[in-house]
């Protein structure tokens, strides 16, 4: 290829670069359009090629999930009628929310391509660190709920410390904390094996019978609301900001497409579950969470580093990332969200019992995160897949029990979709590379 020279010219609508030959200084130059400029110029036939290019490419995102899930409540309504009636997608609603505080933090340890095994026993350990607080020594909740979140994130960030500075493979330390930790929750149960807690502070906030607003149905709305104004007031920033940086920017009429879907599916959802009892805190707050630290791992350096660190350690480590720290931080995240998760187990049952944190705990959080779409292989992912996981595995949970299926069926079916989810990531994995992208 030639040498050529270039100069650049800013435009607010486009960012266009002028070409013109170095060997033909007579030559017209040559006006190169930013691609994605051209996508969105096109229109609606535009975006569809792009789409399809994705598909292709093997960037799937979260198609599949949405598909699958459209699929799952099809098939269970077909069969039941009651499965997305108000009162079921308000239960699929509330308890969802527990497991996806554990999907959570699960997330950031697969976006370095590793696993968190301790998260299940690091929960039921917090319930009951919290009734021994509350309940054996007559704690302040609000305290204890504080000290225990601060003993999931120090318990997170020892096993990281494991793995990050002595070198022991993520598998192994967090296999031990599995059982160490699962072991510590027995010796504090003591012979009775449960802890009942009282009907206040964390653990009533967290209560089935606890609504946002106190059931008023202006909450809902309120809360919907909320979430499409803040997505249209952050989506006008945005362009305005790269609009005066001159870099490509959504335009008005994809902002307002998306802030109306945003808000048919948030009004509609809060209709629904107005019908019902209105929305849990619970929700609320697994809700909240996801927005923080969607923001965090998008919009922050340390989001960009947790990145970076999953698509390639030798790379992080010559631009100048402290491996090391991001790895020791990322548990302490998992650990911390894993000890919210047992506060909402607690909720749920008002007690610390055997069963907290155990059974099937651990292998649905990570079924929902890799279910949501967040890559086993590191690199790629976001914390919505949490929500679009658990949504997946609630559903099948409360449709199979609507249907009276044996608690076999229930993990054959979850073990199928999860394998599913794996097997897509690796062939669009496959496809990325592939096509170049990877």
């Amino acid at each position: 290829m030639s040498d050529t020279s270039k100069t650049v010219k800013k435009d607010p609508e486009a960012v266009q670069e002028t070409v013109a030959p170095a060997d033909d200084p007579t030559a017209a130059p040559v006006t190169v359009v930013d691609p994605r400029l051209l996508i969105r110029e096109e229109g609606l036939k535009g975006y569809l090629t792009e789409f399809k290019r994705k598909v292709k490419g093997g960037e799937l995102g979260s198609l599949p999930v949405v598909v699958g899930l459209i699929v799952i409540w099809t098939i269970f309504q077909l069969q039941n009628d009651r499965f997305l009636s108000a009162d079921n997608l308000s239960n699929i609603s509330y308890y969802l929310s527990a497991t996806g505080m554990l999907a959570i933090g699960l997330v950031f340890v697969l976006l370095l391509g590793e696993i968190d095994l301790s998260v299940g026993s690091v929960s039921g350990l917090a319930s009951t660190l919290f009734a021994v607080y509350v309940v054996n020594h007559g704690m302040n909740a609000w305290l204890a709920l504080l000290l225990t979140i601060v003993t999931g994130i120090l318990i997170g960030a020892l096993q990281g410390w494991f793995f990050a500075r002595i070198g022991v493979p993520a598998f192994v330390v967090t296999l031990a904390g599995f059982l160490g930790w699962n072991g510590l929750m027995l010796w504090l149960l003591g012979a009775s094996g449960t802890i009942n807690i009282p009907d206040t502070g964390p653990v009533h906030l967290l209560g089935q019978s606890s609504f946002f607003m106190d059931q008023a149905v202006i909450g809902a709305y309120l809360l919907a609301g909320l979430g499409v104004a803040s997505m249209l007031v952050g989506s006008i920033i945005d362009q305005r900001r790269r609009r005066a940086a001159g870099v490509p920017f959504r335009p008005s009429s994809e902002i307002a497409l998306r802030v109306g879907a945003l808000a048919v599916a948030a009004f509609v959802s809060a209709y629904v579950l107005n019908q019902a009892a209105g929305v849990s805190n619970a929700l609320v707050i697994f809700l909240a969470s996801l927005v923080i630290v969607d923001f965090v791992l998008r919009r922050t350096t340390y989001g960009r580093k947790v990145f970076a660190v999953g698509g390639g350690i030798e790379a992080a480590r010559r631009a100048g990332i402290n491996v090391s720290m991001i790895r020791i931080t990322v548990f302490a995240i998992s650990g911390g969200f894993a000890a919210v998760g047992g506060m909402f187990f607690a909720g749920q049952t008002q007690s610390a019992t055997l069963n907290a944190g155990g059974g099937n705990t651990l292998m649905l959080a990570i079924a929902a995160a890799v279910i949501g779409g967040t890559s086993l292989f590191g690199g790629r992912g976001t914390v919505w897949s949490a929500l679009l996981g658990m949504l997946v595995i609630q559903s099948i949970q409360t449709g199979l029990d609507l249907l009276n299926m044996n608690t076999s069926i229930q993990y054959m079916i979850t073990g199928a979709v999860l394998l599913g989810a794996v097997v897509i990531d690796s062939v669009s994995r496959r496809s990325q590379k592939a096509s170049g992208r990877a």
